[in-house]
């Protein structure tokens, strides 16, 4: 069984953003352990969620600009290397991955 990793080789459509994205989720990080500390020291519950959707909000949107990345980079590659081989089903994968990925989004 291969990985995601191995069927998809890099670079990757966020590759020149890879700093920002990990700047990005590196606070939100930081932000999850300052919830946790608010838990532990038994914080006001409305603080706690108020955190929580800042952390919410700093994780969507990393995760919508790699699915830009995605859309921009491998989709874009996928429609014209379909283009130049005449095989339509790349750009199909490509499309249906990204429809995926926005359907995980949308549940989260």
């Amino acid at each position: 069984m291969t990985t995601m990793e191995e069927e998809h080789p890099g670079p990757h459509g966020y590759t020149e953003e890879k700093q920002a994205y990990l700047r990005r989720l590196k606070r939100a990080e930081g932000q999850v352990r300052g919830i946790a500390r608010m838990v532990e020291e038994d914080k006001y519950c409305i603080d706690i969620l108020t955190q929580m959707a800042a952390v919410n909000k700093a994780l969507h949107a990393v995760s919508i600009g790699l699915l830009e990345d995605h859309i921009a980079h491998c989709v874009v590659n996928a429609a014209n290397e379909s283009q130049a081989t005449g095989n339509a089903e790349l750009v199909s994968e490509k499309v249906a991955e990204a429809t995926a990925a926005i359907s995980r989004l949308l549940r989260s």
